[in-house]
């Protein structure tokens, strides 16, 4: 019996899996060879043994999401303007030649390409003190100093030429993003209330923490916002590929990751992220994204890894 298609589970299930670290690569998922003959319209026979089938788009998308969050083109497929700078859709299309009154897409294209890949590298805040009455208050322990000094270590072995850090104004990430710094002199700092912790959108399946739906529907227009700030492929005026660095909070980098990949965002809470972890995010020139990292502190002794 011929398949139209060849589901790859892995992928798939990434924002289902919680703890450590991980490491993914992307496997493009393709549609039957040419030349299949189509299959006449029956009862659908049941799968071989051993084969997972996947939901349906119907069963997997989310009937009505969120105001602030773009409805998919199609759930389980990829959206090359997932970002809104895929070059056809920079230009003015109705921009016509003067003496012929065609469109000179072609020539104009080159123009909007872009050239240069983006790493992002998103770092969570150290431990700190959950005792605090107000944010203020909530600074980084000694264990999470020591974090952050063994997370800026790794950061700076990896040879690399960082161009800014991006972090959140709560204290904690301040203090966690001040200590980094040290390990990378001469890299700007600019902080940003857009990635401040919050409540991205309701969790699927439920959290035990209840929250009424006006915290998502705050917190989660912001992160929203911070996503499609910070997240998207090089500008085209950028000719060289750049490293970039954002210091914030769990729920924030769990919420980015399922955007970027354009897994279905209510799974954020599925990935657990370490203090002071690393998280590896690339974007192509073409827009495709890549996770070269999810949550790494394997740089850390055992003893130093707490996830509060």
């Amino acid at each position: 019996m011929a398949f139209g298609r060849v589901v790859a589970v892995a992928a798939a299930a990434a924002c289902g899996l919680a703890g450590g670290s991980m490491l993914f690569s992307a496997v493009p998922v393709g549609k039957g060879g040419i030349g299949d003959a189509p299959e006449p319209p029956s009862s659908p026979a049941p799968p071989p043994p051993g084969l997972l089938l996947l939901p349906s788009p119907a069963a997997s998308c989310p009937a009505t999401p969120p105001g602030w969050l773009e409805k998919p083109n199609g759930c389980g497929y990829w959206d090359n303007n997932w970002d809104r700078r895929e070059p056809l859709a920079l230009m003015n299309l109705k921009k016509k030649n003067d003496e012929t009154g065609e469109e000179e897409n072609s020539s104009r294209l080159a123009h909007y390409k872009t050239k240069a890949t983006r790493h992002i590298f998103l770092i969570r805040h150290s431990q700190y003190n959950l005792d605090g009455n107000n944010d203020k208050d909530r600074t980084l322990t000694l264990l999470g100093r020591e974090q952050a000094e063994l997370t800026g270590k790794r950061l700076a072995s990896l040879g690399l030429k960082f161009d800014k850090i991006v972090h959140s104004s709560m204290t904690r990430a301040t203090e966690t993003t001040d200590i980094i710094s040290r390990h990378l002199p001469g890299v700007k700092k600019l902080s940003t209330d857009l990635l401040r912790e919050g409540a991205p959108i309701e969790p699927n399946p439920p959290s035990s923490h209840w929250k009424p739906e006006a915290v998502y529907y705050e917190d989660g227009a912001r992160i929203e916002a911070a996503f499609r700030n910070y997240i998207h492929r090089a500008d085209v005026k950028q000719e060289e590929d750049s490293y970039e660095i954002f210091v914030c909070h769990a729920n924030v980098i769990r919420y980015i990751v399922c955007r970027a990949l354009q897994f279905p965002p209510e799974g954020w809470l599925r990935i657990s992220l370490n203090n002071g972890s690393i998280t590896h995010l690339v974007i192509r020139p073409s827009g495709k994204v890549a996770l070269r990292m999810l949550g790494d502190t394997g740089f850390m002794p055992p003893e130093k890894i707490t996830r509060n």
